[in-house]
């Protein structure tokens, strides 16, 4: 079986003529041990960032390739964090409670030569926020980086059933309902959040802890130009 929701981001362009390298940096649903990918997908990837919480990676077996590495983003939500039962406030909380964790990440891919998984859960929230900081570094634009973000619409069915069946999801049912829906104006929060950052998204990266040559060594890593080199 495919992981739900996989996709190869290699070829995503950006606004300088660029483009992502192939088979470096993947994003989907949560993979298992089992699942296959399309040929030509490195896979196993080299590295596997798992993006869930301690409980949800101890409760379900999954792929983990040669290298994994968990950033648990949930678990750094203050128990007194309030949220309204929208994505807008989860993922502006997210943002604000782990701004370390998402600057490991960017260490994680800048670093690895080879093929990076992201995944959560649905591959949807916590990974779209993980996939656009990613893409707004290197320079995607904007639109491009919702355009990649609303590509999930076209798996939602298969990730509510990969997910259901899993045992201890019951709680699903008690999740506001929004939850369950891409809402680009999450994204478009947090998106702001960044353009509007002194620096912008690399202010933010660096006033969140990240080392200066962090964000060229993610473009160095990730992009080719428009003839195929570095």
């Amino acid at each position: 079986m495919t992981t739900p929701n996989l996709r190869d981001l290699g070829g995503t362009p950006t606004t300088e003529g660029a483009a992502l390298r192939s088979g470096r940096l993947l994003r989907s649903a949560l993979p298992f041990p089992d699942d296959h990918a399309p040929d030509g997908t490195p896979w196993p990837p080299a590295v596997v960032v798992d993006l869930r919480s301690s409980p949800e990676v101890e409760q379900h077996r999954t792929l983990r390739g040669p290298r994994f590495v968990n950033l648990p983003l949930l678990s750094q939500l203050r128990p007194d964090t309030h949220l309204d039962g929208t994505l807008v406030a989860l993922y502006r909380a997210l943002l604000e409670a782990a701004p370390d964790m998402l600057v490991d990440l960017v260490r994680t891919v800048a670093d690895e030569p080879g093929a990076v998984l992201i995944h959560c859960a649905a591959g949807k929230d916590r990974t779209g926020i993980s996939v656009a900081l990613l893409l707004r570094l290197v320079g995607v634009d904007r639109d491009v980086v919702m355009d990649d973000y609303l590509a999930t619409n076209a798996h939602i069915e298969q990730i509510d059933a990969r997910l259901r069946a899993l045992p201890g999801n019951e709680h699903r049912d008690a999740l506001p309902k929004e939850y369950f829906h891409v809402v680009p104006d999450a994204l478009e929060a947090v998106l702001d959040v960044w353009d509007e950052h002194r620096g912008g998204v690399h202010g933010w990266l660096t006033a969140a802890g990240a080392e200066g040559d962090l964000a060229d060594r993610l473009s160095r890593s990730l992009l080719v130009n428009g003839s195929g080199t570095v």
